[in-house]
């Protein structure tokens, strides 16, 4: 019998028809998908997917973190003045010392008698000359022997001042205020003009040198405060100032050298020459500004702009972007805290594109 004559024909092929769909059916029952899900009035998800994120303010202030060793402003190398053989020395490391305190002493011997005699032709080079003086007043002698008297007077004058510094140069004397750091010499040594028989360091002027670099540089200023950190003093944050910024950068390394001052009693906080110190302070403050993701801001013809999630729909805005810090830039026109915005690259979008959604950028 041909199956077109057979009365059971339709009925088989109705059970071949359902056998599908009871097994999509039994499937989606397997698997925890209640059937209801499957309804028509569930339109599928639509629109590209995108990461977002949401305009908020963010602190964008530019950190500058720098080191630098602790030197004294003033740091004076004493030298002799003459030659001679040290008589005695009254000064040791770590002495302070105060302004034209006597330091040491030099055998100046042959300069003093040399000044001596120079003080007694002076002596005798005033008396003819005020003889001179008075016999001129009576118009006995004449105006040139005057003259040569005057001239003999002054230059007797000046040969004693020149053997008396001469002799005040065996005196090693204490240029100002400061603590003795080095000491070179012993009594009896034989020492030679110029040769550095001492150092002495300010130690009411302590400083940092600082390098810094020509992008940072120009938000600093003299008098600025800066908190400066010590490796050796844990427990303390010094209150510096800059004291003073260099005219001229390292053609180099492109470093400007500043000077940090230290409080004037750093010293006696337990502060020497030689530390590190440690420098965080924050320039150009940007501490409350409305951010995006760097990579969310495209340019066209000049402008920058981002795309605004509205409605599951992107909208193009035109922003007036301002500095970026890392990944993310800010935005002085344009936008408002708490819109949202396309956090990745806009340049494949197109202003109406239909979107959703998928993930929230921190």
């Amino acid at each position: 019998m041909s199956m077109l004559s057979s009365p059971l024909v339709p009925g088989r092929m109705a059970r071949r028809a359902l056998l599908p769909l009871a097994l999509l059916l039994a499937g989606c029952s397997d698997s925890g998908v209640p059937p209801q899900a499957l309804a028509d009035d569930d339109p599928a998800p639509s629109g590209t997917p995108i990461a977002a994120v949401e305009v908020q303010p963010r602190d964008l202030s530019r950190q500058l973190s720098t080191s630098g060793n602790v030197e004294a402003r003033s740091r004076i190398q004493l030298a002799s003045r003459t030659d001679g053989t040290l008589d005695a020395v009254h000064v040791d490391i770590g002495d302070r010392v105060e302004r034209g305190a006597l330091l040491a002493e030099l055998d100046v011997a042959e300069t003093l008698a040399e000044q001596r005699r120079a003080e007694a032709q002076a002596d005798e080079a005033r008396f003819h000359y005020q003889r001179a003086r008075e016999l001129r007043e009576r118009e006995v002698v004449s105006q040139a022997d005057y003259q040569q008297a005057l001239a003999r007077h002054r230059i007797a004058e000046s040969e004693n001042l020149l053997w008396q510094t001469r002799a005040d140069f065996g005196q090693v004397l204490a240029p100002r205020d400061a603590v003795i750091t080095a000491r070179h010499v012993e009594p009896g040594e034989a020492v030679d003009a110029r040769d550095t028989l001492f150092e002495l360091t300010a130690m009411d002027s302590l400083i940092i040198r600082l390098g810094v670099s020509e992008l940072d540089v120009g938000q600093l200023a003299a008098d600025q405060p800066v908190p400066v950190h010590l490796d050796a003093l844990p427990d303390s944050v010094f209150d510096a100032h800059i004291a003073r910024i260099h005219p001229t950068a390292d053609t180099t390394s492109r470093l400007v050298t500043v000077e940090i001052a230290l409080p004037e009693d750093a010293a006696e906080r337990g502060v020497r020459p030689g530390y590190l110190g440690r420098v965080q302070m924050v320039i150009d403050p940007r501490p409350t500004a409305l951010a995006v993701p760097a990579a969310a801001i495209g340019e066209h013809q000049q402008q920058h702009y981002v795309y605004v999630v509205e409605a599951q729909q992107l909208s193009r805005r035109i922003v007036e972007a301002g500095v970026t810090r890392g990944d993310w830039t800010e935005v002085r026109e344009g936008l408002s805290a708490g819109e949202a915005v396309l956090a990745t690259n806009p340049i494949d979008m197109q202003d109406g594109d239909a979107v959703r959604v998928v993930s929230w950028r921190d």
